[in-house]
């Protein structure tokens, strides 16, 4: 039985791990997996057909705990203990629930103090006991009828929830506690760089917290912006970005039979390889003879996918090239988030002349995929993978290599 200590609008954990409100849905699930031998029997909970209709949703069912996440943001939200007789509770490093301490009205007055009345939910049949930061639900399903304010005596809580603020339903996922960084770099936002023809490179704005000496510089979230083109070297990339998670050398490219090349077939003496910033959501392909940047990869993150939670989410915003009466003309409203739908891109820029390029994956020739296949459509020199839910998967980016005295060039120009 975990033995957890609860810190009101902020954690519930023990002195080996913690889920803290606003970490990354991947942090915690890296923390189921590393205890993966005391926490057992997890499920991940999300609507299929809208996935950012509903909360994400880690279940520990053998703990009784639930994991609210934010569907957009995918931070946590919302600690839920539903079963407290699976788990040990304390508060101050005091228990206020255990095998030999009920979770009375009267266990919680004395372990948490005054607070304002309680409040009466008739349909529920459950009392609402509110701190700030932390609810306490008590059933009442032995009395007949329920006192205005004041919980009965030996009401036992049924619930209790962390969240941040003094409301429950109106709460939302905080920022990223600094204890989270980890010294990791984070990408805030990234704006993908275009001109009439297509995408030029990346805007990122970047994350840092705990990189500095001592304890002073551990203090405060750094911003700063990084711009990575088409044409860029390995070099800098890794000044701008730093060293990337995984260096991932391409053994075949499933898509040359795609290519109008007569000689696609004719398998090429070195490989391309990418640079895998799995934090930031994107992957950066060089050219393996001139080792400049080719291609990049913006990772969605959405649940129901071959490779959920190997990325974070990249929040990117893509303006469209919208063809008004033959002419190029731009629109300020007219952007392509993380979150468009394929039918709401369709409407904007048309559909596609070629039918799409359907992507199978498993990890080996005998496993199927579980999720099912994606959709593979070309537009302005960009490839949307696209789920059967209408969801955008990853979008893919192409360009020609820029000379490396226009790379420098200011974006603000194109």
């Amino acid at each position: 039985m975990l033995d957890l200590e609860v810190v009101p609008e902020r954690s519930l954990g023990n002195e080996q791990w913690e889920f803290a409100l606003g970490m990354p849905l991947a942090q915690a699930i890296s923390i189921l997996q590393k205890h993966c031998r005391i926490i057992k029997n997890v499920q991940v909970l999300y609507s299929e057909q809208m996935p950012l209709s509903h909360d994400l949703i880690l279940n520990l069912t053998q703990d009784g705990i639930k994991l609210l996440f934010d569907a957009c943001n995918q931070r946590l939200k919302v600690i839920e203990v539903y079963d407290l007789s699976k788990v040990k509770l304390k508060y101050c490093g005091v228990h206020f629930n255990s095998q030999a301490i009920a979770p009375t009205i009267e266990q919680i007055d004395q372990s948490f103090g005054a607070t304002h009345p309680g409040v009466y939910n008739a349909a529920e049949q459950l009392f609402h006991l509110n701190f700030r930061g932390l609810s306490f639900s008590f059933q009442l399903d032995s009395w007949s009828e329920a006192p205005k304010y004041e919980i009965p005596h030996g009401a036992t809580v049924k619930r209790m929830y962390i969240y941040s603020g003094n409301n429950l339903q109106e709460t939302k996922a905080p920022v990223m506690p600094l204890a989270c960084y980890l010294g990791n770099v984070y990408a805030e936002s990234v704006e993908v760089l275009r001109d009439g023809a297509g995408p030029l490179g990346l805007k990122l704005r970047l994350l840092t917290a705990g990189c500095g000496p001592g304890v002073l510089a551990d203090s405060k979230v750094r911003a700063v912006e990084r711009n990575i083109y088409f044409g860029d070297s390995c070099q800098d990339v890794l000044s701008a970005l730093g060293s990337p998670h995984k260096v991932f050398y391409k053994s075949e490219d499933k898509m040359k039979i795609h290519s109008p090349s007569p000689h696609k077939q004719v398998p090429s003496k070195c490989n391309d390889y990418f640079f895998n910033y799995y934090i930031l959501g994107v992957d950066i392909l060089f050219d393996s003879a001139t080792h400049l940047v080719k291609k990049f990869v913006l990772h969605t993150n959405y649940p129901g996918h071959y490779n959920f939670n190997i990325y974070h989410r990249c929040d990117f915003k893509i303006p469209l090239i919208i063809k008004k009466d033959g002419a190029d003309a731009q629109s300020e409203d007219c952007i392509l988030t993380t979150y468009s739908k394929w039918d709401q891109i369709q409407e904007l820029l048309g559909h596609p002349m070629e039918k799409p390029v359907v992507l199978h994956r498993s990890s080996s020739a005998n496993n199927t995929n579980p999720f099912g296949s994606t959709f593979c459509f070309g537009l302005q020199r960009m490839i949307f993978e696209v789920m059967q839910n209408n969801h955008i998967a990853s979008v893919t980016l192409y360009g020609a290599p820029r000379p490396s005295s226009l790379a420098r060039a200011d974006p603000s120009t194109h």
